[in-house]
């Protein structure tokens, strides 16, 4: 996520990378402390179960994630995430709750960019919603099909 701004937006989100075994990637500057109150109470059970990498900029996260492991998702992608081929290892980014994927990103990498199809008023959904709804479609699509618990 590039520079969150909302503490349990963010702790939603790491709940989600537990319960999928996924690492979560934080780029700095944050709009919280990692020690938040709303962030610990929207994830105080899994926090500890989260691969969590904190980079210190943009620059830097993209000095440790290979550009091509990199998939982009904003309300202004002009693809779909429904034709997304997202392979495994990749790394899906999100932008912030305030400004959203930067214009920069969606213009350098147009094929790498998606959206979340959405029809009637609403331009754009909650971020932890929109996390939730891509990492799990991408896991479908990877035949993540089956979990503990559930029948087959």
């Amino acid at each position: 996520m590039i520079e969150p701004q909302i503490p349990p937006n963010t702790g939603n989100i790491a709940r989600l990378c537990a319960a999928t075994e996924t690492s979560l990637h934080l780029i700095e500057p944050l709009g919280f402390s990692l020690d938040d109150a709303e962030l610990v109470r929207s994830s105080i059970h899994w926090w500890s179960e989260v691969d969590v990498w904190v980079h210190p900029g943009w620059r830097y996260f993209r000095d440790a994630v290979d550009r091509d492991r990199c998939y982009y998702f904003s309300a202004k992608a002009k693809r779909s995430v429904w034709d997304a081929e997202i392979p495994d290892g990749s790394c899906l980014v999100f932008g912030n709750e305030q400004t959203g994927m930067p214009d920069r990103i969606l213009e350098k990498h147009p094929d790498r960019c998606f959206q979340i199809p959405m029809h009637g008023p609403v331009r754009n959904l909650n971020l932890a919603t929109a996390v939730g709804i891509v990492l799990y479609d991408v896991l479908r699509k990877l035949g993540y099909n089956s979990a503990v618990g559930i029948p087959e």
